[in-house]
């Protein structure tokens, strides 16, 4: 069935709904609203804060006047609202002088509350009588071309009139738990009753979603038994004389992820594991230790980072800490003749250690024994190629360590067949971190305090954001800043770091700037994971709404490495109520697990697997709000339908459905 075989749709409109990636009825189905307009009560207007959109009811208390500003004008009435006088305006629509008369209204809109004065601005209305429409929940469409919110509300309505979805959920799963009606909850979302009604749909939908993603994961992934093919002779008191030679005492967390590992390495299936751990945990000292239990016992390990910046700081640290055992630095910009050498020594095994780059996954790099592979910043790397790593060991132990907290709900699911360990603890030597929204009126003065922080020898990074799609853009505003950074404070040394340099270059900057040959970093987000500069006290980020929060957690993580204490300050572009809430959470809180947990809530699960390797996974309920115990929900379902045997509609159904995650799941 085409767009155009329903009712109201021409090809005009068909067209502006391919532009939304609206195919068919049943995309016009899932297509979710963004949001919503809560019409179901009205507030009294010397309450609301400036930007809120809310509904009240008032009366006219003057006649409409155009007033005339230079070239433009727009439409200004008086309002009274129990006593109390407003002003409401309209800009581009000379229209509504002719329809506001005397009487009561209801107006929707955006306040504008500066200054001690109250006003409205360009709202909806209508008289207030008993057929009004001002009224309940709204959905609210994003928009192409010549769309408009009617447009797309027929059109969906429409489309539910011809393929409501139907549950894949086993009919006596759905009975035991009293699941609610799949296709009562597409009616519910995009016209709901009420505000807990359309939460309710939300939550059916995802939990159906999941219900199928995981079962997808579990058909592909099968019941795959790896067995062990090496075995580790190191002892446990080997492991605790190497995490000795640490200058700290690992904490609670980082003791339990180290038995982990160990118990892993001793047991009778290979190792194929998660660290988890916030900003600053110490999961490099973890990594570091199954690195030893690997060596230790006679094998070679592997330990790749997405950047050369960071490979290099991990190498470092492997040459300071295993100085017995050979170790080699592999990366693109390696020169070619030690390429060769490097190859050489891992083939014979006199280099038990290769830290390096995405060079080490090379068609041409081989090992005579390689045991365990650890990847840093996991989501830096596709599936195939930790997969390839793995092969060249013939089934290699793997540890996969994520610097990015991911809230355990979606780790349960997307990490399913991965045991993980989590780091939730922090040194005790690490300083305190203070979180600032800095108004752009106190910008000068953060400048000045900066400047004052640098004679004392601290060090800032200014950050601006990525503006994805515009590399052109965002290079020319880190530049620009640059420039003007430095006629502000002559008297301070600047760097600059942008994606666009070669990997040596950007090393060689990064390694100055540790060593204190300049005073600040202005960059993209390029330093986001693994730079560790201890004197590094203020980081700055430009336009701090445009990030998400566990990226902005982990930009901050960059500062109080040391025993300093340390400023994150984040200037903000934007007054909207959603980056007020965001960047309140990020001020609010230093955990970056809760901090993930808020992002899951915030923003919905569905841009998870938003990465090139995802395709379109779960993109479909980007839009939902939805709690992340419904992601419990949906796994304990799966485990029941696939206890209860074979259901080969569900197979065909998920494996369809999900037909990208062949490219996805961990094999």
């Amino acid at each position: 069935m085409k767009l155009t075989d329903l009712r109201g749709i021409s090809e005009k409109r068909e067209k502006d709904l391919n532009k939304l990636n609206v195919f068919t009825p049943e995309d016009l189905v899932r297509f979710y609203p963004r949001s919503y307009l809560d019409l179901t009560h009205r507030v009294r207007l010397s309450a609301c804060y400036h930007n809120d959109v809310v509904l009240i009811s008032c009366r006219i208390a003057s006649p409409p006047q155009t007033v005339y500003t230079g070239r433009r004008s727009f439409v200004k009435v008086w309002c009274d609202q129990d006593g109390e006088l407003f002003s409401a305006v309209w800009f581009n629509a000379p229209y509504v002088k002719q329809k506001l008369k005397e009487g009561e209204y209801l107006f929707y809109g955006r306040v504008q509350n500066k200054y001690g004065s109250v006003s409205m601005v360009n709202p909806s209305f209508e008289p207030l009588d008993k057929n009004y429409r001002l009224k309940g929940v709204v959905p609210v469409y994003s928009l192409k071309g010549s769309l408009t919110q009617r447009a797309v509300r027929d059109a969906v309505s429409a489309a539910l009139k011809v393929c409501l979805p139907q549950t894949v959920i086993p009919p006596k799963i759905v009975q035991k738990y009293a699941l609610s009606s799949l296709a009562g909850a597409y009616r519910d979302i995009h016209d709901p009753p009420s505000l807990e009604a359309k939460d309710a749909a939300a939550a059916r939908i995802a939990l159906e979603e999941y219900f199928i993603l995981l079962s997808a994961f579990r058909y592909l992934k099968g019941d795959k038994d790896d067995v062990r093919v090496r075995r580790y002779s190191c002892t446990a008191e080997d492991v605790k004389g190497f995490c000795a030679r640490f200058p700290f005492e690992f904490t609670d967390g980082q003791k339990r992820a180290v038995n982990d590992i160990y118990e892993n390495l001793k047991s009778p299936s290979r190792m194929n594991r998660l660290l988890q751990g916030d900003v600053g945990s110490g999961k490099t000292a973890v990594a570091l230790a199954a690195v030893f239990m690997a060596v230790k016992s006679g094998y070679q390990a592997a330990f790749i980072a997405p950047t050369e910046v960071l490979a290099e700081q991990n190498f470092r640290l492997i040459q300071k800490m295993f100085p017995e055992y050979g170790s080699a630095f592999l990366a693109g910009s390696t020169p070619a003749k030690e390429k060769r050498e490097i190859k050489k020594g891992l083939l014979s095994g006199e280099t038990r250690i290769v830290c390096g780059t995405h060079a080490v996954i090379q068609g041409d790099v081989a090992f005579k024994d390689l045991a365990l592979c650890v990847c840093d910043e996991q989501h830096r790397f596709g599936v195939a190629q930790r997969n390839a790593l793995g092969e060249k060991g013939g089934g290699a132990d793997m540890l996969v360590m994520s610097a990015t907290p991911i809230p355990r709900t979606l780790s349960l699911i997307f990490y399913g067949d991965l045991d993980i360990s989590e780091i939730k603890d922090k040194p005790k030597a690490r300083a305190e971190i203070v979180t600032a929204v800095v108004p752009y009126r106190k910008y000068d003065d953060m400048l000045e305090y900066i400047g004052q922080e640098a004679k004392k020898g601290n060090q800032s990074y200014f950050v601006c954001p990525k503006i994805e799609g515009d590399d052109e853009g965002s290079l020319m505003s880190v530049t620009e800043l640059f420039d003007e950074l430095k006629n502000r404070l002559p008297r301070v040394r600047f760097a600059l770091l942008h994606g666009k340099m070669k990997d040596k270059e950007k090393a060689e900057i990064m390694s100055a700037f540790k060593e204190k040959k300049y005073d600040c970093l202005v960059s993209t987000t390029v330093i986001e994971v693994g730079i560790d500069v201890p004197d590094a006290t203020i980081m700055v980020i430009y336009n701090a709404e445009r990030f998400g929060l566990s990226q902005l957690h982990q930009l901050r993580g960059r500062v109080g490495r040391g025993n300093k204490k340390s400023y994150c300050f984040l200037l903000c572009g934007s007054d909207s109520e959603d980056a007020r809430e965001r960047l309140a959470v990020i001020k609010q809180n230093t955990d970056g697990f809760r901090i993930a947990e808020y992002d899951l809530k915030m923003r919905g699960g569905g841009d998870f697997l938003g990465t090139r390797q995802s395709g379109r996974v779960l993109s479909e309920i980007r839009n939902l709000r939805y709690p992340p115990e419904v992601i419990f929900e949906a796994r304990k379902l799966v485990d029941e339908a696939f206890a209860g045997g074979e259901n080969a509609l569900l197979r065909e159904f998920a494996l369809k459905k999900y037909e990208s995650l062949k490219e996805v799941v961990l094999n």
